[in-house]
């Protein structure tokens, strides 16, 4: 029987089930410590150990990132995100609203114990918390990730009874609200499956049973080997082209010529390079990812083979909305996001480096380089006013993500082009943060955005570096930009 339950106070009816409540507890632990459990003497007591502080969650979490899938990164993001709000919730609210004594050890085999007991109070167990939250987060996420992490958490929660530190409803209550902790954090932050796109306009499709008449172009600097490899044993009468960065262009230039339907695996880049080749030949295209950030593809909802396979063979898909800009000779097209000024620098600098030291970190190490650099804006006139602007976007639709670089999009078919401007000033760090905090539709001193069907910037000086799906050129002269709405027959899943 717990000693925190005062026995002289008035017996009430709630009193009466408390009193029955905590027996039953004791007589459960009791009955816990004298159990023989096989095999758990060399695996629990240290599996309780290592989720000490998280250490065996964070663990856990890096080494589903290290996958390199999206869906384990951010079901790793969201495990730990709902971990994070479970230990603040049982250290602020739950330790010291009951504070209950922890168990007496006597009936636990001393093999059991723990070399370090926990001085704070028992109830609510904040290690089953912490094992539920994440292992429910990731569930949400991934249910394929959460089964795998499961029987880890549920270990976890048993250990805490075994080594004889909690009470069967200690764990019980820290689970529970760890479970609850990773529903608020959905709530709050809705999971991918959550937030379906619209698949609008529908495209009528061929369906390419076993991928017959699929002609997919793989870079090959993309890492893309695997999955072409997972391509052709889920499509066997696909082809598959697998070539050097160089020689994209010319294959795929080749492959519109023969195929009922263009397919691609690369970066946001070579997907750019084949949509260029599917509408100079009127074909559908077929994306997978296969690069280091693969907005479009993400944005698409194809995330692996497994997506792709699935729209191909019911023929699912939708018209997306392609941007389009000149300047003098130059032309080209945009899936995702067009950009002048400190942008496209950036770019170029995280393209020099992305080969040494891998994708994420370049992209550090250029933004650093680039904004503690020396340099002035940029100068364009547009709306008969001439502006000195750090960075000029367009986004080939809206982006509903905070910030200046590419996030998500829920419509790829909505008509505009996400404009945002920074002006020009003494420190572009600050402006470019402000605007990045502001999100995509704000109004300020320091940076603009506004939603458009077209856009004319004159002024620019030529030399200008001009960024369009992570290619880099120069401008040559004015600047047009404009929207070609449902231009793009592409496949995806649709709910």
């Amino acid at each position: 029987m717990s000693p925190d339950v005062d026995l002289t106070a008035p017996k009430t009816g709630a009193h009466t089930v408390l009193k029955g409540a905590l027996a039953l507890d004791s007589r459960l632990f009791e009955a816990a410590a004298s159990w023989h459990w096989p095999g758990a003497e060399p695996v629990l007591p240290r599996l309780s150990r290592s989720a000490n502080h998280g250490v065996l969650w964070f663990a856990v979490a890096a080494a589903m990132a290290a996958s390199r899938t999206p869906r384990a990164r951010r079901a790793a993001v969201r495990g730990l995100a709902s971990l994070s709000l479970a230990s603040l919730t049982i250290n602020t609210l739950g330790k010291r609203s009951v504070r209950r004594p922890r168990p007496v050890l006597d009936p636990v085999p001393l093999v059991r114990r723990l070399n370090q007991q926990p001085i704070t109070t028992s109830f609510p167990s904040g290690h089953s918390a912490s094992a539920a939250a994440f292992a429910a987060g990731v569930a949400l996420e991934s249910p394929a990730w959460g089964a795998a992490v499961a029987p880890l958490a549920l270990s976890v929660v048993a250990s805490r009874v075994y080594t004889g530190v909690h009470f069967p409803s200690d764990v019980l209550a820290g689970a529970a609200l760890g479970a609850g902790a990773a529903f608020a954090v959905r709530g709050l932050v809705p999971t991918r499956g959550q937030i379906v796109p619209p698949a609008r306009p529908r495209a009528v499709l061929p369906a390419l049973p076993g991928g017959q008449g699929l002609v997919v172009v793989a870079n090959t600097a993309s890492g893309t080997a695997d999955r072409a490899r997972a391509l052709r044993d889920a499509l066997p009468e696909a082809e598959v082209v697998e070539c050097a960065p160089e020689d994209v262009r010319t294959e795929l230039e080749k492959a519109a010529g023969r195929a009922r339907v263009l397919g691609v695996c690369g970066g946001d880049g070579t997907v750019n390079a084949a949509a260029e080749a599917a509408l100079r030949h009127g074909l559908p295209l077929a994306v997978l990812p296969g690069g280091t950030l693969n907005h479009f593809a993400y944005d698409l909802g194809v995330e692996d083979v497994r997506d792709l396979t699935r729209a191909l063979e019911r023929g699912e898909g939708m018209r997306t909305d392609v941007g389009r800009f000149s300047s003098g000779h130059k032309r080209g097209v945009f899936l995702n996001t067009f950009s002048l000024g400190v942008y496209p620098e950036l770019v170029r600098e995280r393209e020099r480096w992305s080969q040494r030291i891998g994708g994420w970190p370049a992209g550090v190490l250029a933004a650093l380089r680039v904004l503690r650099a020396d340099r002035h804006p940029l100068e364009a006139e547009f709306d008969g006013r001439r502006r000195p602007l750090w960075l000029v976007f367009a986004g080939n639709g809206t982006y509903h993500r905070m910030g200046l670089a590419p996030g998500r999009r829920q419509d790829l078919a909505d008509g505009v082009l996400d404009v945002r401007v920074v002006h020009g000033g003494r420190r572009p760090a600050l402006r470019l943060l402000a605007a990045a905090l502001a999100g995509p539709l704000s109004r300020s001193p320091a940076h603009a955005g506004v939603q458009v069907r077209r856009l004319h910037l004159t002024g620019v000086a030529p030399g200008t570096l001009l960024a369009y799906d992570g290619e880099v050129v120069e401008v040559e002269d004015e600047v047009w930009l404009e929207k070609l709405p449902g231009a793009l027959p592409v496949y995806r899943p649709l709910p």
